[in-house]
C-alpha cells in the first residue's frame, strides 16, 4: 500500500488553514515589536546547536538554496533572505535559536510577521513555529500557510492563535500540546512542492500585544456527548490562558440547549444560563454544565442536542458540543440476535448516503482538522499510512486518538462504529516500542507454521490494545522478481511456501468462523494483494519511476491459478475477513482484455474471489488505487464499486468519493443492490469485531507491548530466519571465547535491520525503535568484541570477523531495482567485507530484503549467511551465530548468481542459481551418512509416512535427505543439482514427501 501520508496531510492542512494577511498600523499601546531576524547577517547560516537558518528537504535535491542578497527594494535594511528551489516532495528552511541558550518569550506580543516578496503563483506556503522543548529540534510544531497570491513586497501578519498544532509530524512525539509562547525556539517555512521557483523574505519580527480576547481560551472536555435515554449529560467548560496567567478581565459564557434533532421536553429537559469566569480566575479553571434527557420507552436513532455556547472575554469552542442521546431498542442493537439479523436490520435503516459513507475509508490526517466530517459523511473507516502517527507515538496516544475518532462517529444517526485500520505487516510497526517481527521473508525461511501463527498472535494482541481492530496483513504475493522493491513482503517464491504459512490469519483472527474477533487480542486480517503484484514484469510500471512495482503481470490462465490464485483460496478458507486488490495489471493470455488494472477485474473479483472462492469479507482497495484507472471521478467510482470492491481507499478525497457514489447509484449506473452488499459486508465485520457494544480501546493488554514474552517469540523467529549458505571449515557456531571482530553498515543499525515499514512507510536507518542490534545481541553473549563500522580498527589479533552488510531500508516501488537500487553490495560494504575476510576467518550475515550478489567475493568468504530483516531482535542472530539455537533456516527465494538471470524460480526450465530455493545448511542436526543406500531407504519410509498421512514423520525425512545432500555438493552448487534440489523442497510442501526425496536423489547422483 503506498503511503505518503505526512507529505500530503501537510499538503491538506495547508490549505485549510487561515491566515491573517491585511496590515493595519500598529497601535501606540502596543509594545514595541521584537525582531526575529533581520537578515543583515546578524543570523549565521548553522544549525543546532547554534543559532542559525539552515535547509532541509526529503532527498538531496529537496532543500532549498539560500543567501542573504543585498536588495535596494529591502523592506528593512540593505540585505534579504532569498532563494530559489525545485521541490519534488517536500523541503524549505528553518531559523533555531542558540540550544545552549534560553527558550525566548513571545507571550507578550500577538503574533509573527515578515515581508514576503510574491510572485502570484497561488500555491500555499506553510509557516510553522517552535514551542517548548530542550531546543529547535525538540519543539513542538505549530503551524498555518499564506497565499502566494500577489506580487512584490507585502507584509504577512499572522496572529498566533491562527497557529494550529500538527498533528502529522512532530520532531520528538509533543510536548503538551498547548502553545505556551514562554519559551519558543523559532520558526521554519515549508516551500510549495512539486514545482520550482524562487521567493525573498526579509524582517521577521513579533508585533501586537496580546490582548486577553486572544490569549484567553475557553474549551470544552470533548466535542461529543453520548448518553443513555434518560441519563444526564456533563459537559465541562475549561478556561484557559497562552502562558497560563490567571485572566485580567472577566471571561463568561452563556449556554443553552438548541436544535438539533432531539425534541425539548420530550427527548431532553433545555438548559440555559450563565457560567463567569472572574479577573483572577486562573487558567485550568472548570465549570460544568449539565443536560437531563428523557426516556420516552420508544425505540429510537440516535438524536443530538447542541450546547450553544457564546463567549464574551476569550475566544470560544472551536465547535458547539453535541449532547448525543443514544440510539437504543433497536434490532441491529441487540447482540443475542444473529448477526445476519442485525445487518439486514441496520442496512434497511441507512439512507442512500449513510450507505456511501460506510464504503468511505479515509486517512486520519485529513479528518484531523475536521472531526466533525467522521459523522457528517458518516464515515466507515480511518486508517493510518504508513509514518501517520499520534502525537506522542506511545501506545496510550493511540488509543487516545482512536477513542476520540470513535467518539465522533457516535454522533451519528445511527452511531455505528468506525473500523480503524494499519500496516502491521511485521508486528505493530507503525508504534514506537512495538515488537518488530522479521519481514514476511524471514518468516518464509523458517518454514514454519506454528512459529508464523504465533507471530501473527502478538501482531494482534499488540495492534489491538492500542484500539486498532484491522491489519492490512499478511500478503499472500507470490515474488518471481527479487527487483520488486516488495520482495520481503512475500513469504517467498513459491506458492506452496505462501500456503504453509497462512497460518498468521488464524494467529490474527483466530477461529476461521470469526468468533474470536470480538476479543481483545484479535484483529481483522487482510489477503493482499489480490492478485499477481509479485509476478510484475520488469519495466512495465508506469507509477513515477518504479521499474517493476505496479506493472503488469502476463501469465496464462494456467500460471496464474497455479502461482499467484492457490494462495487465496486457502486465505478464504481460513475465514480472512478482507482482501485488497493490487496496484498491478493483470493481462492473461488469450483472453482478449489486454492488461487490466486488478481494482477493474470484475471478473477476477467479483467472478473468482466472492463467487468461486466463496469469499464472505469485504474487499478494500489499496491508497488512492481508483485513481490509477481511466477516466473521470465517476467513472473511477463506478468501475471499481461495479468490479467487487466494497470500501475505497480514499486518503484525502473522501467528500469526492461519496458524493460521486451516490451520484453514480442514482443515476442507475450502480445498483442500489450491489450497494447494500458491500455494505452488508462491511458491517458484517463491525459485529463480529464487537465494535458495535466495545467501540472504545481494550487497553488492558498494552502492558505487554514490546514484552519480554512477545520479543521472545520475535527473538525466536529471527533465529529461525537465518540461512546459512555457506559454513567452510565449520567456523559456525563461533565459540564465546573467540576475540570477535564486527564490522559491517549493518551491525548496529536496528533501522536497518528492521527495513521497511518501521515507524516510517521507507524505514529509516538508525535507532528508530528500541531493539537489539546484532553487535548488542553478540556483545550480550559475554564474548570479547571489537567493532568498527569500517573496519578501519586494527584487525590483528582477533580470533575470526563478523562482517554485517546488506541493504537500507525502502517500501514497495521505492525500492525498485533500477529506481536507485541494484543487488549489488555498496562500496563501503565490499571493503569491509574484503578487508576483513583478508585477515582472519570471516563469516558474513546480509540484512536484506532480497538476496544480494555476493559471488565474486564468496571465495574469500568462510560463513555466509542470509540474515534478511530479522526486526528488533538481533539477539535471535546472536543465539545461532553462537550455537544457542542451530541454524534450520532455508531459502525462501532463489539465490542469483548474477542480475541478469533475473527473474529465477523453482521450476524454471534453465535454472543455475548461486544456491537453489531450499538451500540451508545446520549446525544442530547429525548429518547422515550412507549415499544412495540411506536415500533409498529413507524414500521408502517416507512412502509409508505418505500413505499413513503421517506429515511430521514425512518432513523428517526429507529434511534427513535434504542434509546429506546438501553435504555431498558442499559448494559445488551446479544447474544440474539445482533443479532438482529445489524440486523437492516444492514437493516436500505439497506432502509429496517420497517425490520429494526421489528428486533429492537425483540432486546428489548429479553432484
Amino acid at each position: 500500500m503506498r503511503r505518503t501520508a505526512l507529505l500530503v496531510s501537510a499538503t491538506v492542512l495547508a490549505t485549510l488553514l487561515p491566515l491573517s494577511v491585511s496590515r493595519a498600523a500598529d497601535d501606540p499601546a502596543d509594545p514595541a515589536p521584537t525582531a526575529v531576524d533581520r537578515f543583515e547577517g546578524e543570523v549565521p547560516f548553522a544549525a543546532q546547536p547554534a543559532e542559525g537558518i539552515f535547509t532541509w528537504g526529503s532527498d538531496s535535491d529537496d532543500p532549498p538554496t539560500l543567501r542573504l542578497a543585498d536588495r535596494p527594494d529591502a523592506p528593512e535594511g540593505a540585505k534579504v533572505l532569498a532563494g530559489t528551489y525545485d521541490i519534488s516532495g517536500w523541503g524549505g528552511f528553518t531559523h533555531d535559536y542558540a540550544a545552549n541558550e534560553p527558550a525566548h518569550d513571545w507571550s507578550g506580543h500577538k503574533g509573527l510577521r515578515f515581508w514576503w516578496e510574491g510572485h502570484g503563483t497561488g500555491r500555499r506556503i506553510a509557516v510553522e513555529i517552535k514551542d517548548g522543548g530542550a531546543h529547535g529540534e525538540a519543539s513542538e510544531l505549530w503551524t498555518t500557510s499564506f497565499a502566494d497570491d500577489s506580487t512584490g513586497w507585502r507584509q504577512i501578519e499572522i496572529p498566533f492563535t491562527d497557529f494550529v498544532y500538527r498533528t502529522d509530524y512532530q520532531p520528538v512525539g509533543g510536548i503538551d500540546q498547548v502553545l505556551g509562547l514562554t519559551e519558543m525556539w523559532g520558526y521554519a517555512v515549508t516551500l510549495p512542492a512539486g514545482t520550482s521557483g524562487e521567493f525573498a523574505l526579509d524582517h521577521v519580527e513579533l508585533y501586537g500585544r496580546a490582548d486577553q480576547a486572544r490569549r484567553a481560551v475557553v474549551t470544552t472536555d470533548a466535542p461529543v456527548y453520548p448518553v443513555g435515554e434518560g441519563g444526564t449529560a456533563a459537559v465541562k467548560v475549561t478556561l484557559a490562558t497562552t502562558g497560563s496567567a490567571p485572566v485580567d478581565e472577566p471571561v463568561t459564557v452563556a449556554y443553552e440547549t438548541s436544535g438539533g434533532t432531539a425534541e425539548a421536553g420530550k427527548d431532553y429537559t433545555p438548559v440555559s444560563g450563565t457560567l463567569t469566569f472572574p479577573a483572577g480566575t486562573p487558567s485550568g479553571t472548570t465549570r460544568t454544565v449539565r443536560v437531563p434527557t428523557l426516556k420516552d420507552r420508544s425505540a429510537e436513532a440516535a438524536e443530538t442536542v447542541p450546547l450553544k455556547l457564546t463567549v464574551t472575554g476569550a475566544k470560544a469552542p472551536a465547535e458547539t458540543p453535541q449532547i448525543v442521546v443514544d440510539a437504543h431498542g433497536l434490532p441491529y442493537l441487540d447482540s443475542r440476535l444473529p448477526v445476519k439479523k442485525r445487518v439486514a436490520d441496520l442496512v434497511g435503516r441507512l439512507s442512500l448516503e449513510e450507505k456511501a459513507g460506510q464504503m468511505t475509508q479515509a486517512e486520519r490526517g485529513a479528518v484531523t482538522a475536521t472531526p466533525g466530517d467522521i459523522a457528517a459523511y458518516g464515515l466507515g473507516s480511518l486508517l493510518s499510512g504508513g509514518g501517520s502517527t499520534p502525537t506522542p507515538n506511545t501506545a496510550a496516544a493511540w488509543a487516545k486518538m482512536i477513542d476520540g475518532f470513535q467518539l465522533r462517529a457516535r454522533a451519528g444517526r445511527y452511531q455505528i462504529p468506525l473500523i480503524y485500520g494499519v500496516d502491521a505487516v511485521h508486528g505493530h510497526n507503525n508504534l514506537v516500542g512495538a515488537t518488530v517481527m522479521p519481514h514476511n521473508i524471514g518468516i518464509g525461511a523458517t518454514r514454519d507454521p506454528a512459529l508464523a501463527r504465533r507471530t501473527g498472535e502478538v501482531t494482534a494482541a499488540e495492534v489491538r490494545a492500542t484500539g486498532v481492530p484491522w491489519d492490512f496483513a499478511p500478503c499472500l504475493c507470490v515474488t518471481r522478481d527479487e527487483r520488486w522493491g516488495r520482495s520481503y513482503e512475500a513469504f517467498g517464491e513459491d506458492p506452496a511456501l505462501v500456503e504453509s504459512l497462512e497460518t498468521v490469519i488464524q494467529g490474527l483472527q483466530g477461529d476461521p468462523d470469526g468468533s474470536d474477533l470480538k476479543d481483545r487480542d484479535r484483529v481483522l486480517a487482510t489477503a493482499k494483494h489480490f492478485v499477481g503484484d509479485g509476478g510484475t514484469t520488469y519495466g512495465s510500471s508506469t507509477t513515477g519511476t518504479y521499474t517493476i512495482d505496479q506493472g503488469i503481470t502476463q501469465v496464462t490462465r494456467k500460471e496464474l491459478e497455479a502461482v499467484h490464485l492457490a494462495p487465496y483460496q486457502d486465505a478464504v478458507d481460513r475465514g480472512v475477513g478482507t482482501v485488497m486488490p493490487s496496484y498491478s495489471s493483470l493481462d492473461i493470455a488469450g483472453d482478449g482484455q489486454g492488461p487490466v488494472k486488478m481494482h477493474a477485474r470484475a471478473d477476477m473479483i467479483n467472478g473468482v474471489l466472492k463467487d468461486r472462492m466463496g469469499f464472505d469479507g469485504f474487499v478494500i482497495s489499496d491508497w488512492a488505487a481508483i485513481d490509477q484507472l481511466p477516466g473521470d471521478l465517476a467513472s473511477d467510482v463506478r468501475t471499481s464499486v461495479n468490479a467487487g470492491l466494497d470500501m475505497i481507499m480514499v486518503p484525502y478525497t473522501y467528500q469526492d468519493f461519496r458524493t460521486a457514489l451516490v451520484a453514480e447509484v442514482r443515476a442507475g449506473r450502480i445498483s442500489e443492490r450491489r450497494i447494500d452488499d458491500a455494505v452488508s459486508r462491511i458491517l458484517t465485520q463491525k459485529f463480529r469485531l464487537g465494535l458495535f457494544e466495545k467501540p472504545y480501546a481494550d487497553t488492558k493488554g498494552a502492558q505487554d507491548i514490546g514484552s519480554a514474552k512477545h520479543r521472545a517469540v520475535a527473538r525466536e523467529a529471527a533465529a529461525q530466519s537465518q540461512v546459512l549458505l555457506k559454513n567452510a571449515g565449520g567456523l559456525l557456531p563461533l565459540k564465546k571465547s573467540q576475540k570477535v571482530y564486527v564490522a559491517g553498515s549493518n551491525a548496529d543499525d536496528i533501522g536497518n535491520q528492521a527495513g521497511g515499514w518501521t515507524i516510517t512507510w521507507q524505514g529509516s536507518s538508525g535507532a528508530i525503535t528500541p531493539g537489539t542490534t546484532v553487535l548488542k545481541g553478540i556483545r550480550d553473549t559475554g564474548a570479547p568484541v571489537t567493532y568498527s563500522k569500517d573496519a578501519s580498527a586494527p584487525l590483528a589479533g582477533h580470533d575470526v570477523g563478523v562482517v554485517v552488510v546488506g541493504e537500507t531500508p525502502y517500501a514497495e516501488g521505492v525500492g525498485d531495482v533500477g529506481n536507485g537500487h541494484d543487488l549489488a553490495l555498496s562500496a563501503a560494504d565490499q571493503a569491509a567485507v574484503d578487508k576483513v575476510c583478508a585477515a582472519m576467518k570471516c563469516a558474513v550475515l546480509i540484512v536484506s530484503g532480497r538476496p544480494q550478489l555476493i559471488g565474486d567475493r564468496l571465495g574469500a568468504i568462510d560463513a555466509l549467511v542470509a540474515s534478511w530483516l530479522p526486526g528488533t531482535e538481533g539477539g535471535g542472530v546472536a543465539d545461532v551465530l553462537y550455537g544457542r539455537r542451530p541454524f534450520t533456516g532455508q531459502l525462501p527465494v532463489t539465490w542469483p548468481r548474477s542480475e541478469a538471470q533475473l527473474p529465477i524460480n523453482v521450476g524454471d526450465t534453465a535454472y543455475d542459481p548461486q544456491y537453489p530455493y531450499g538451500w540451508g545448511l545446520t549446525t544442530g542436526t547429525k548429518i547422515p551418512t550412507g549415499g544412495t543406500a540411506t536415500l533409498q531407504a529413507l524414500t521408502l519410509a517416507a512412502t509409508a509416512a505418505e500413505r499413513l498421512g503421517a506429515g511430521t514423520l514425512g518432513k523428517t525425512l526429507v529434511k534427513q535427505a535434504r542434509l546429506l545432500v546438501q553435504q555431498k555438493i558442499g559448494q559445488h552448487v551446479t544447474a544440474a543439482v539445482s533443479a532438482p534440489f529445489a524440486d523437492a523442497d516444492h514437493l516436500l510442501l505439497k506432502g509429496r514427501y517420497a517425490d520429494a526425496i526421489r528428486k533429492l536423489t537425483e540432486a546428489y547422483r548429479k553432484s
